[in-house]
């Protein structure tokens, strides 16, 4: 059996929407088991010479977890990422590898594991509901956590919106330390400043992106986070004075500028990678299936 599954990239946290908005886009990792092949990990594209090629491999200890979970047996495969997602970046590379590996998991088992199963066992693999959410249902992702786990209603974006992601080549942040530089306490009105925003994010991302400039300001994150990643904040500085509504990406170090008519991100230097990817409104899909 030959199974090979699309997994696109997502831009989390979006400006007020902390640990509860991600939108996904048209960047994708590809993951591909072989139940004929030479057993063993395959890395192709970002990461070929960082990420492991052993049972370590986090696509790999995916496919592996959720075995144990249904208590199935898995057969001898080789597995290939095909990586397009930049490393440490904000662009939920980690939530591709294990959304990738449930669903090849759930597949080469024959698990059939509902929507809200799999959700939930992706957000405790990755730690953030958010971003795998977004990557397992496409669109923009409205993640939060209710009684019975966690839960992700998907919502549809405008089709209007035009993101830009400006991608650093010297900076890179690990979630964890993007993570440690948040307060403990938060003051209330700077709570129900971002209240307010997230809600009106919810709006300008779906149907009106032209409240988008105001639509991701925020006080929780993006101020403790930006002083880690310096060339990353000078330039989101920039952007937001030029009038571009700009929010960092997952938890930087890179940015999403949201491009409106002919107004575009003029050209950054060779310091900082530009991609314009589509919105992805399918998220993650077995795509091809030879049995």
């Amino acid at each position: 059996m030959k199974l090979r599954v699309r997994v696109p990239a997502t831009l989390a946290n979006l400006g007020p929407g902390f640990d509860c908005l991600a939108l996904a886009v048209d960047l994708v990792n590809e993951f591909t088991v072989d139940t004929g092949g030479e057993p063993g990990v395959e890395v192709e594209g970002e990461g070929a010479d960082e990420l492991p090629r052993d049972a370590t491999n986090l696509a790999f200890r995916s496919i592996a977890h959720l075995a144990r979970a249904v208590g199935g047996s898995l057969p001898a495969f080789g597995l290939r990422c095909t990586n397009l997602i930049p490393l440490q970046r904000g662009l939920g590379s980690s939530a591709s590898a294990v959304v990738g590996g449930l669903l090849l998991g759930d597949r080469l088992l024959g698990a059939e594991l509902s929507p809200h199963r799999l959700l939930g066992m992706a957000a405790d693999l990755e730690g953030h509901a958010d971003n795998v959410g977004a990557c397992l249902r496409g669109g923009l992702a409205l993640a939060y956590l209710s009684s019975d786990g966690w839960r992700a209603e998907r919502l549809q974006p405008s089709p209007e919106l035009a993101p830009a992601v400006l991608v650093p080549l010297g900076e890179r942040i690990a979630t964890e330390d993007a993570r440690r530089a948040l307060p403990r306490r938060v003051p209330l009105a700077d709570a129900s400043f971002n209240v307010g925003r997230a809600a009106l994010a919810v709006l300008a991302l779906t149907l009106r992106p032209d409240l988008l400039g105001a639509a991701l300001e925020d006080r929780l994150h993006q101020p403790h986070r930006l002083p880690l990643m310096p060339a990353t904040r000078a330039l989101f500085e920039d952007l937001r004075q030029a009038g571009f509504p700009v929010c960092v990406a997952g938890s930087g170090p890179s940015i999403v500028a949201f491009e409106q008519g002919e107004r575009r991100v003029s050209e950054l230097g060779p310091g900082w990678r530009v991609l314009r990817p589509a919105v992805d409104v399918a998220g993650a899909s077995i795509v091809e299936s030879i049995g």
